[in-house]
């Protein structure tokens, strides 16, 4: 949204814990940020969200970068609120708050908006279908053993335990649906921006499956590099072959979107192949190909190295692996507190159930 010099800027204010950011929150700041000037993005600390809603995956340092990461994010404010007031929304000069039309509820069942929503300072926006950071914990733990195997013949579900279709009433905002991608949707994550016929053009590739933190931070470093960065995320087949298990827990489609989400990204390769050839780097107009400093995945046919061509045309740059995370690390997270993870996801349903039935 533009505004002309002599008006003052709109500035929205948005809020969330942001845990294993996703495009589903991405998208949630692409429609607030349309909505005005300057979108501020107000994120809770670990002991708000653990109050609240239960222990989040990512501590608020992470949760932090990884909204400043977002292109559509201008401004964030740490230790937001729960419970959003109208003082603390002025405090930040914003004129409104926006929510998608999820609910929100706190420790005492109260809608968190309520006050906000009262004083007439509230907006909604479209909540993003098949995705949500519950969604994906309950994908996570879908990868141990016990979750797997289903030996009481009770009907299980990735939110944790029997499934609650079975048992009871399933709330619209927690229950597990599947993303639909759209060309529309991938047109309105990307950035629109062709490369300069003097732009030095980077190329980074990866699974970037549960875009985190560490995939940002290598990203942001690629970007300085040059003056284009073009990102290749490998298909599910190719992150299956590398990862194994039940990897990647993300799609294709979900993982672009996360990828085009990024601040520092210019264009996406969807489905890039696996070693980097000839062709792409023509047709691409490829100056420099970046990877990781950590250990490199040689490929399944007879161990090739996929960044060999690039090393043999001396294009090829190491960035460094600052953050020690990775998806398999925030997995690791999620399995090793499987049963704290399991009772947040129903508490928060069952929160939200009451406080529908409650409203009616």
């Amino acid at each position: 949204m533009s505004t002309t010099t002599n008006k003052k800027p709109i500035r929205v204010y948005v809020d969330g814990c942001f845990d294993l950011m996703h495009f589903g929150h991405a998208n949630a700041l692409r429609q607030a940020r349309e909505l005005g000037d300057i979108l501020v993005v107000g994120v809770h600390t670990d002991e708000e969200i653990a109050k609240n809603k239960g222990p989040p995956v990512m501590n608020e340092q992470e949760r932090y970068k990884a909204v400043r990461a977002c292109k559509w994010a201008d401004e964030v404010a740490e230790g937001a609120p729960y419970t959003l007031t109208e003082e603390y929304l002025d405090s930040l000069n914003c004129d409104f708050c926006v929510h998608g039309e999820d609910i929100s509820v706190g420790a005492d069942g109260k809608d968190v908006y309520e006050g906000i929503k009262k004083s007439g300072k509230f907006r909604f926006i479209k909540r993003t279908e098949g995705v949500s950071t519950t969604e994906l914990v309950g994908r996570m733990l879908l990868c141990t053993k016990d979750h797997l195997q289903n030996v009481s013949g009770e009907q299980t579900s990735p939110l944790g335990g029997v499934n609650p279709n079975v048992l009871h009433k399933q709330s619209p905002y927690t229950s597990l649906s599947h993303f639909l991608p759209t060309t529309r949707k991938i047109v309105q994550f990307s950035e629109g921006r062709s490369p300069k016929p003097n732009d030095k053009i980077i190329y980074m590739d990866g699974g970037f499956d549960l875009f985190h933190v560490g995939h940002t931070e290598a990203l942001k470093q690629a970007r300085a590099l040059g003056d284009y960065l073009i990102v290749g995320v490998h298909d599910d087949r190719v992150v299956h072959e590398q990862k194994g298990s039940n990897f990647p827990i993300m799609n294709l489609h979900e993982r672009v979107l996360s990828v085009l989400s990024c601040r520092y990204v210019d264009e996406v390769v969807i489905g890039a192949p696996f070693s980097v050839t000839k062709d792409m780097i023509d047709s691409l107009h490829i100056n420099v190909v970046v990877h990781g400093d950590d250990q490199v995945v040689l490929g399944p046919e007879g161990g090739v190295d996929p960044y060999k061509l690039p090393r043999e045309l001396g294009i090829y740059k190491e960035v460094k692996h600052t953050e020690g995370l990775t998806a398999t690390e925030i997995v690791k997270r999620i399995i090793d507190n499987r049963l704290q993870y399991e009772a947040r996801n129903r508490k928060k349903e069952a929160k939200e159930i009451n406080f529908i039935e409650q409203s009616n």
